[in-house]
């Protein structure tokens, strides 16, 4: 094994050198691909509740153990991003979105053959534990593969893919529901057997994305650093057939293998403190409104509107498409406007439009679809600003710890959001006073424009700058000391 040392390397400016090519989209898909896994396995548990309550569907659970099953994911989801976030941290990023991939897959089939609530639930809370895993896994790498240049847009775009899976999963509810198309037994299992055939496709690109360079420099493999980005370099001449432009700049760093428990926290507590404020605040908004507000949609059709269960999807679907073109288009500006400026625009926008929402709404000026509208308008621009809350924390941290940063700020805003939000927006559904509901999305409007402003003011412009310029490992600091 290669003794730890003090190097002096170019590959961060190599990789953000490189122009876009056919290995980047190898990137792209086997990585970011995920998302839509999650995006279908949190969405269907909600939109195929009928059929689990159903006594022909097979598992006969009641309103309260779906509810808790959601809860489980998110449980899951949490502890598996705080624990794989710290292995991706120690043992690779290639190792882990392997393992947690692999996780998903034996978890999702398994929930597919449930026969008690029991088995249900198990397979729920490591289905979560494996897409946690992935939150933290991917983003990292990701970001640490994708050039500077487009790393903003990339970033918000992969995570607003998730918004293709909840579309896909509104989609399919609607002839899983229906008896007389599927059998009332058969069809919701068929839903999580598809999440596990689309996860094996996925598997099969990700064997093919490299580790990342920047993980293995510092972990004391540079050799095969220099192998893997010589390898890229390679194979983007030979498609581009033009000479690759010198890098501009290296980085000294002492080689190092584990980050304590301590460290991290210490990095984020007394180095970054600022940055770690900035981080839940925009955490914490995007997914009080998400889970909040989004995920108990479906009660607030039923209970408001009289929409059956069998035709939610219908309304779901335009709102998972308005997501995903909000996050398509504005992913751009985050590289061109800046990270300071969307940010703030995203997260403020998205709440003043859900305070005009609620103004509607309560005075009985909305129907079904012209809700559904209002919401296709918030989460526009709200999923850009959930989306670039993954990309804020992967960047304004060291290398050394953004797995684990990544995972720390899902894990607290995903567990009070996913766990608060919408067990206190369904006890206001459940008062059936239109009052009570919109003040739930005046509260969450005010955490997504307090969250803007703390963007606003403390935020770091990350935009086409390097990731070791924006937030040097801890690595180099002690080789500059030393």
């Amino acid at each position: 094994m290669t003794a730890e040392r003090t190097i002096e390397t170019e590959i961060p400016a190599r990789l953000d050198r490189l122009p876009w090519s056919r290995w980047h989209w190898t990137v792209l898909i086997g990585l970011g691909a995920v998302w839509i896994l999650d995006g279908l396995e949190v969405t269907v548990v909600g939109v195929i509740g009928p059929r689990l309550t159903d006594a022909s569907g097979g598992l006969g659970l009641t309103d309260g153990q779906v509810g808790l099953a959601a809860s489980i994911y998110v449980i899951g989801a949490c502890l598996g991003a705080l624990f794989f976030g710290h292995l991706t941290d120690r043992f690779g990023r290639k190792k882990l979105f392997i393992a947690t991939l692999a996780l998903y897959l034996a978890a999702t089939v398994a929930t597919a053959f449930s026969f008690n609530p029991l088995w249900f639930y198990a397979c729920r809370f490591l289905t979560g534990a494996g897409i946690g895993g992935e939150y933290a896994a991917i983003n990292s790498a990701i970001d640490e593969l994708i050039p500077a240049r487009v790393r903003g847009r990339v970033d918000v775009v992969v995570n607003g893919s998730f918004w293709i899976g909840t579309s896909i999963a509104a989609a399919l509810s609607i002839p899983v529901l229906n008896g007389d198309l599927l059998p009332e037994d058969l069809g919701w299992r068929a839903l999580f057997a598809l999440g596990a055939v689309l996860g094996l496709g996925v598997l099969f690109v990700r064997r093919m994305v490299p580790e990342s360079p920047r993980w293995l420099f510092i972990h004391g493999r540079e050799d095969e650093a220099e192998r893997v980005v010589g390898g890229i370099e390679r194979e983007i001449t030979e498609e581009t057939g033009e000479p690759l432009e010198e890098p501009r700049e290296s980085i000294r760093v002492r080689q190092r293998r584990v980050v304590s428990f301590g460290e991290i926290a210490s990095t984020a507590v007394r180095r970054y403190p600022r940055r770690t404020v900035l981080g839940l605040s925009l955490f914490i908004g995007q997914a009080f409104l998400y889970n909040a507000v989004y995920f108990t949609y479906a009660l607030v059709l039923s209970t408001f509107f009289d929409v059956p269960d069998a035709k939610v999807g219908y309304y779901l679907i335009p709102i998972g498409i308005g997501n995903f073109l909000g996050a398509f288009f504005l992913g751009r500006l985050f590289d061109t406007v800046g990270r300071r400026t969307m940010v703030t625009a995203s997260y403020v926008i998205s709440g003043v439009l859900l305070v005009g929402t609620g103004l509607l709404f309560r005075a009985d000026l909305l129907d079904a679809w012209t809700l559904t509208a209002c919401w296709c308008a918030v989460f526009f621009f709200a999923s850009a600003g959930a989306s670039s809350a993954y990309l804020t924390v992967s960047e304004i941290f060291p290398m050394e710890t953004r797995a684990m940063a990544i995972a720390a700020f899902y894990a607290v805003g995903t567990g009070l959001g996913g766990v608060v939000g919408p067990a206190l927006f369904g006890r206001l559904v459940e008062t059936e006073k239109v009052a009570n509901v919109v003040n739930g999305y005046y509260l969450g409007a005010g955490l997504m424009i307090a969250a803007g402003l703390v963007e606003l003011a403390i935020g770091v412009e990350a935009a086409q700058r390097s990731l070791e310029d924006v937030a040097r490992p801890l690595s180099a600091e002690e080789a500059t000391a030393a």
